[in-house]
């Protein structure tokens, strides 16, 4: 057995299916075992993309993407969508090809030293030195990946390793790691102090970040706010914790977020933040959430708990375990008033607008179109004007709100869409992306096509880089510098170049039905909404 053949059987014993990359001399052995697998191999088009499509496989599945590019250009092109699954705490098996040992750092044709510029933005790597080490190494990667907070994981392989002999492949049962050891389980005592509080509080609230869904803890937060009526707030990696129409859910908080979202947070007086990391976009004024308040931050990770707002109860665990630890608790949370409140902000300070009606209102647009997605569907949003839109306006049910939120890469939506819908064959998956984000990724319709993968995709073309132009709009009065995307392809020829059926909005008269022929089948379809250019989110 060489090396890559181990790998593939490594891959097999973690139940991996589908593997995305772009095949280069130096990841070749691998290629080349794995057509003796089931696994399947999707050629991507850019390596970033590799990851993001691993990533919408992650999001879907909880358990870690992978993708596989080779040496020196593929592996440092693959970088962004590693950093991107890291600031999201998506985890990724990140494999990439590598030259000869006898040749690391001797500067040869596509050296890279790949380990070390992912420092930053990986869990862990690796440059395996020895083929028999293959089975230890992927067990853990594996482990490392998708336990405590989760992450992107590297493992760089050079071919020589790949071709040599491995002298008995056993693949380990368990790991063990003496120096990670991430902690699960609540601590006994703080638990019964944040219930203390609760007992006291007049005005709770609950912030869900991404940490809850990587949990898989949706169902423990819904009901204890149920049980307990207490309102929820989220971040926009948090969204979909609870249903976006749930008489508890208050919407998104942060610069983008709803207003009375920023206001329910400020004026409570117990704030659990569960599963985010109070970074900027979320709480731009830490001081605002520690101020005459109690402050509960739950957290996989002890590094963020205290990093940007110091805590009066920190509590360190999974938010699954710790939920289920607040279900066995007996006490009563009397905040009838508070949720009066709340219904009265949400009434009063929901954003008004006034769109232009010679084009289409995404706000509304977002809104029609996630009302008729399938119940369980998958939203899929770029970065952007778009991802705003959407997380304002879009309804999600039982579904899921995939998006970047941490690095906010744009190109994301498309590559991750498909990962989503090859994890989730069963499930209908529309990507939304402006028409910049739409031309960062455009080349994935080859992949699309070529693997049968039916994504749809909305784009909503307003001729410019839009929340950057919005940005120079506020702050530059109007004086705009490279943000105008004129030059842009004829969407209508490109659908048909790629063979895709194409649909193009123009205004609101005919939305209901345009977006009833957009997603009638399953088939992937191209529909271009026109924007007013100057159209703003807020």
């Amino acid at each position: 057995m060489t090396g890559a053949d181990a790998i593939i059987k490594c891959l097999e014993a973690e139940g991996v299916t589908t593997v995305f990359g772009y095949p280069g001399v130096a990841i070749c052995p691998f290629y080349n075992s794995i057509l003796e697998s089931d696994i399947r191999t999707v050629l991507i088009r850019t390596e970033q993309n590799a990851a993001h499509a691993a990533s919408g496989v992650a999001r879907m599945t909880n358990r870690p993407g992978v993708c596989a590019v080779t040496s020196g250009p593929g592996a440092t092109n693959v970088i962004t969508g590693i950093a991107t699954a890291f600031a999201d705490s998506i985890p990724l098996i990140c494999i990439t090809g590598q030259v000869n040992s006898e040749l690391l750092g001797s500067d040869v044709f596509q050296e890279a030293d790949i380990t070390g510029a992912v420092e930053s933005f990986v869990k862990y790597s690796y440059l395996v030195k020895d083929p028999n080490e293959i089975p230890r190494i992927f067990k853990e990667a594996f482990h490392i990946a998708n336990t405590g907070r989760k992450g992107p994981v590297l493992i760089d392989v050079p071919i020589d390793i790949q071709n040599g002999s491995v002298n008995k492949f056993k693949y380990p049962e368990e790991v063990s790691l003496r120096t990670y050891k991430p902690t699960v389980k609540g601590h006994a005592v703080q638990i019964k102090k944040v219930i203390r509080e609760l007992e006291k509080a007049k005005r709770p609230i609950i912030c869900a970040g991404g940490g809850v869904l990587l949990s898989q803890a949706e169902e423990e937060l819904r009901a204890f706010a149920e049980k307990h009526q207490v309102p929820v707030v989220s971040t926009m990696m948090g969204i979909g914790v609870m249903p976006t129409d749930h008489p508890l859910y208050f919407g998104m908080v942060g610069n983008n977020g709803k207003p009375f979202a920023n206001r329910a947070m400020n004026e409570s007086d117990l704030l659990i933040m569960v599963g985010a990391r109070v970074a900027d976009r979320a709480v731009s004024q830490p001081d605002l959430i520690t101020r005459d308040k109690v402050l509960v931050h739950i957290d996989v990770d002890p590094a963020e708990i205290g990093k940007n707002a110091g805590p009066t109860i920190p509590l360190v665990g999974d938010a699954r375990h710790i939920f289920s630890d607040f279900a066995k608790e007996e006490f009563v949370c009397s905040c009838n008033e508070w949720l009066s409140t709340l219904d009265t902000y949400r009434r009063d300070m929901m954003p008004k607008r006034s769109p232009n009606p010679d084009f289409v209102d995404p706000a509304a647009f977002i809104a029609r179109l996630s009302e008729r997605m399938e119940e369980n569907g998958v939203y899929v949003a770029d970065v952007g004007q778009n991802q705003i839109w959407s997380c304002g306006y879009a309804k999600i049910k039982k579904g899921k709100f995939l998006t970047s939120g941490g690095m906010g890469t744009m190109g994301y939506s498309i590559p991750a869409a498909m990962g989503a819908k090859l994890a989730a064959p069963e499930r209908q998956v529309v990507a939304v992306c402006g028409d910049g984000s739409f031309q960062m990724s455009m080349m994935e319709l080859a992949t699309m096509r070529q693997h049968d993968i039916p994504v749809k995709i909305v784009v909503l073309k307003n001729n410019y880089l839009g929340m950057v132009r919005e940005y120079q709009h506020y702050t530059y009065k109007d004086h705009y510098s490279v943000v105008d995307l004129s030059g842009s392809p004829d969407l209508e020829k490109l659908a048909a170049a790629y063979d895709l059926p194409f649909l193009r909005l123009e205004n609101m008269e005919r939305c209901d039905e345009v977006i009833d022929e957009f997603l009638k089948d399953d088939r992937s379809v191209l529909l271009e909404c026109l924007i007013d250019p100057m159209d703003l989110v807020k």
